[in-house]
């Protein structure tokens, strides 16, 4: 039998970089060989592959109709991304089957990905997968099957205007017990821009009001929000990424942040394109207020795959590309100073001096480029050359005017 000369079968993927486990982007050609290896001479009748991926959803709900009477309602949906099929070794013609001689026989396979494919995930009510399967057939025996999963990865870029703008928001909540007005908190939170990616620090500019009776506590998260929708209806799942929490607020007093900092640990990547699961973050600011709900606050996030370009964009400030130290940040005031006249620092003849473009030779080859070209084109104009004869002398035909009339 064929098992007994069988000694392995097994499928090897070609990724992208060596020693590195097989992940490709939307796009890329998946190459990799189909290894078979036997102990004595076999017959084969034909080794064929296919390569899916697909999305799929699955979760039940317990119903009661009546005292008595209980149901359980299904809920499943698919979405295939991917489908392709292969025939590494086909029978002859004539119908007869291949005889592989011992030892060791690979079948190489290629194929491309589509262009808009899902990350590859793993949820509570779902997931997103990718695999390639090879079947070896046999005369009068079972079929043989290997499988090997890879990894998807759809790039998502942040340095894009969508995601580069800043993100804001405020909230306020009236603390009550017993039906008593005990004060009101508010929170006022900014971070820089939307788009991160896993590694990252997030400085948090935040003010909380604390304008109660009692002590609040400020703490601030990551939450993933895993939507499956199946059948017109969805499940969520939420989960805390990370968090961190800050000094708590005495009665009557304000707390400010000056872009503290969070860490992304590595996560998996937003998912926003697919018709049935998407996995999207947010940044959580809470205020846990005793004796009343809690205050949050939301700001959308999106986990990308592509980083932030360190002089991509003017957008991005410099917290976010220098975040893993930001005690600089709380020496700016709130409120600065007007600057002082521009008189009053320059005297006339530096001014003039100042107002001439500089000299080439001067530069040192430090300025380049549109910037000196941009200091080129603000010239004033100079005033006219000075003359005892009039340009525009008056005319003899002209009657001077009585100044009687």
């Amino acid at each position: 039998m064929i098992f007994d000369r069988l000694k392995r079968f097994l499928i090897l993927l070609e990724g992208p970089e060596r020693d590195v486990p097989a992940a490709f982007s939307p796009g890329q050609a998946v190459s990799g060989r189909v290894v078979l290896e036997l102990a004595a001479a076999a017959r084969v009748g034909a080794l064929r592959l296919r390569a899916v991926g697909a999305a799929r959803v699955h979760w039940t709900e317990s119903r009661s109709a009546g005292s008595s009477t209980a149901y359980t309602q299904s809920y499943s949906d698919q979405v295939e991304f991917l489908s392709h099929r292969d025939a590494l070794l086909a029978p002859p013609d004539n119908g007869e089957v291949t005889v592989l001689p011992a030892g060791r026989h690979e079948f190489p396979f290629t194929f491309q990905l589509p262009e808009s494919l899902a990350t590859s995930f793993e949820g509570k009510h779902g997931s997103v997968r990718y695999w390639v399967k090879a079947k070896l057939h046999r005369p009068w025996s079972a079929v043989k099957k290997v499988k090997k999963e890879f990894t998807v990865i759809e790039p998502i870029d942040i340095n894009t205007p969508a995601l580069l703008a800043p993100q804001a928001g405020a909230k306020e909540k009236l603390a009550r017990a017993w039906y008593c007005n005990r004060g009101q908190v508010s929170v006022t939170a900014k971070i820089d821009r939307k788009g991160y990616t896993p590694g990252e620090f997030i400085p948090i500019f935040a003010e909380i009001d604390n304008c109660t009776s009692r002590a609040v506590q400020p703490k601030v998260a990551i939450i993933q929000t895993q939507t499956f929708i199946a059948r017109g209806t969805k499940k969520q799942k939420k989960l805390v990424v990370t968090s961190i929490a800050g000094d708590s607020i005495a009665a009557g007093k304000r707390e400010v942040w000056h872009g503290r900092a969070l860490k992304i640990p590595p996560v998996a990547p937003s998912i926003l394109q697919c018709r049935i699961i998407q996995v999207e973050y947010s940044l959580k600011v809470c205020v846990d207020i005793p004796g009343t709900s809690k205050l949050l606050l939301e700001l959308p996030l999106v986990i990308g795959t592509i980083p932030l370009h360190p002089f991509g964009s003017r957008t991005s400030s410099v917290s976010s590309q220098y975040s893993v130290s930001l005690d600089w940040l709380s020496t700016i005031p709130e409120q600065p100073e007007a600057p002082p006249e521009y008189s009053s620092v320059v005297s006339s003849p530096e001014a003039e001096q100042s107002l001439a473009p500089p000299c080439r030779s001067e530069l040192g080859g430090i300025l380049e480029g549109p910037f000196f070209a941009y200091i080129q084109e603000f010239r004033f104009r100079p005033p006219p050359l000075y003359s005892e004869i009039d340009p525009n002398p008056p005319s003899d035909n002209i009657r001077p005017r009585c100044m009687t009339c």
